[in-house]
């Protein structure tokens, strides 16, 4: 039964309904049938499963054994492998077969070659290896490429190796014994390599102020037309080390560094090791 107002409206004389029920959703998010696992699981377990998975653990327990900071050392064939896991069901390892030992002795060593470890960032290794491995007359050109340093911390060419006009006579002819670098006097002068100084003092054929580094097997360098020199005879320089400083002493027309490279003696073209 309804009731009829003035404006037209109807409302129902019965009592008013009970408000829904609001719909429950219980539908479960799907679960990773192994995160239970991986929770059980300490960090450290889950380290060394990964390094077992991966094959690290075997390289790292021979490298221990080999070096003798191990001396038995278990190394793992396989990771442990896990059980399939079902929802609401427990996982177990599977056991693995008993593993091989590596051992060394306390006092093993470990003998390799050195031109096999030598890289850019060892270049006094490979100058090392290369003049122990012959003498630096028969070294060829290929294989010296790159093994000395730069003698100035930026290599400008103001005049190369070999024969030439001569700036200071201007005759034809004039055999150039190494090459010449632009520099400002008072520049720092590098040693090319690690070495013994063997002279510091005034070359009395042209050369000025004058330093000598000797580096075995009969490769030398020298540095010339000096202001000063900041090493002494017997010193041992490094590769980089600051030996003297440029200037324009000696036969010289103006301030640069005049670099040469002796081989048993003999005067080579620097760029053949630089």
């Amino acid at each position: 039964m309804t009731t009829q107002h003035t404006r037209g409206r109807r409302r129902a004389a019965g009592p008013p309904q009970a408000p829904r029920a609001a719909e429950e959703f219980t539908a479960e998010r799907p679960r990773d049938p192994q995160r239970e696992a991986r929770r059980r699981r300490g960090a450290f377990r889950q380290v060394t499963d990964f390094a077992a998975a991966s094959g690290i653990g075997q390289k790292a327990g021979i490298a221990l054994a080999a070096t003798g900071l191990a001396l038995t050392v278990a190394v793992p064939v396989t990771g442990p492998v896990m059980a399939d896991q079902q929802p609401g069901q427990s996982v177990s390892a599977v056991t693995a077969a008993p593993q091989p030992e590596v051992s060394a002795e306390a006092g093993a060593r470990i003998d390799f070659s050195r031109s096999s470890v030598v890289t850019q960032g060892d270049p006094d290794g490979k100058l090392k290896q290369l003049l122990s491995a012959q003498s630096a007359g028969s070294i060829t050109r290929a294989a010296s490429a790159g093994s000395l340093g730069a003698p100035l911390a930026t290599l400008v060419t103001a005049s190369p190796f070999g024969f030439r006009i001569s700036p200071i006579t201007g005759g034809s002819g004039d055999f150039h014994r190494g090459q010449d670098y632009v520099a400002q006097c008072g520049t720092s002068v590098l040693a090319a390599a690690s070495g013994t100084v063997t002279f510091v003092g005034w070359h009395q054929y042209g050369g000025g102020n004058r330093v000598v580094v000797d580096h075995g097997n009969g490769l030398e360098t020298t540095y010339n037309h000096l202001s000063s020199a900041s090493v002494s005879v017997g010193q041992t320089v490094t590769r980089g080390q600051v030996v003297a400083l440029s200037g324009t002493t000696g036969a010289s027309t103006g301030c640069h560094l005049h670099f040469e490279v002796q081989v048993n003696g003999e005067v080579v073209d620097p760029t053949g090791w630089l």
